[in-house]
């Protein structure tokens, strides 16, 4: 298992197969969702989001992007309904993002690119652990908001505000009181269907719930995102840009929409 991949040119998606071969499966992720191929499901649900007691821990920086941990030894942070069974507990967020302002998101729709993606990740509590959870086919849930660029959001300012001190790779801080609530757009309508990490080790666990409205961030806090580094502290100078896995093969699945 190698631990050196990245999204260089020569350690990125196109090179992941050789240490991860299922690179190369039938249901990875990112996905371009094509609004005309999807199909509206009146069995789905709304979207249940419980964030109010979440206990965020502290935010990394891992090499490829930068986390944000909660406390996930009990139900505060969940989300349920929509296509989901069960409970999913709120394990961590992360963003991708792009060189410029228009090129970030992981997910396209209809072949179009957003400034970022955001992705919050949650595990299904029937399997007890994240480490179990990854190892099932509904083991997580990934809640995908698309960021595009307009006015600033607010409840996106502190954790913009703590990246300074997580410049590069290695380095955490302390990061307590944050809703991730204030993430979330105003719609929660959406789109969902089977999927994978969009990092190695690929893993073929996830439930993807992408919603249909972005959420607006200004060009400023865009550039906050790309002042932070690949490298370890010492090591060349390695902006922390495009770490994002281009659109998959959707082969036999079918997406799925919560909206008419």
């Amino acid at each position: 298992m190698s631990h050196r991949w990245g999204y260089g040119e020569h350690n990125g998606p196109e090179h992941w197969h050789q240490d991860f071969p299922i690179a190369k499966g039938e249901r990875q992720s990112p996905v371009d969702i094509d609004t005309k191929a999807v199909k509206h499901d009146p069995s789905l649900k709304p979207l249940s989001v419980s964030y109010e007691q979440a206990t965020s821990r502290r935010v990394i920086n891992n090499g490829h992007s930068f986390n944000v941990e909660f406390d996930d030894s009990q139900d505060k942070a969940v989300l349920k309904g929509g296509p989901l069974d069960g409970t999913y507990r709120l394990v961590q967020f992360h963003f991708h993002w792009g060189s410029a302002d228009g090129h970030g998101s992981e997910h396209t729709v209809d072949k179009m690119k957003y400034a970022a993606e955001l992705h919050l990740v949650h595990w299904n509590t029937k399997y007890g652990d994240f480490g179990k959870a990854v190892q099932q086919p509904d083991g997580l849930a990934v809640l995908g908001i698309f960021l595009k660029i307009g006015n600033a959001k607010p409840g996106l300012q502190k954790v913009l505000d703590v990246l300074d001190s997580i410049k590069t790779k290695g380095k955490s801080a302390d990061f307590t009181n944050f809703n991730p609530r204030g993430l979330l757009p105003e719609s929660l309508h959406y789109w969902t269907y089977p999927g994978s990490l969009t990092t190695p080790p690929l893993l073929e666990c996830v439930t993807w719930i992408v919603l249909k409205e972005p959420i607006s961030v200004s060009s400023e806090q865009m550039s906050k995102f790309r002042k932070l580094s690949f490298n370890a502290e010492g090591e060349p100078e390695e902006p922390m840009v495009d770490n994002w896995r281009p659109s998959q093969p959707l082969h036999n699945r079918q997406i799925r929409a919560f909206f008419k």
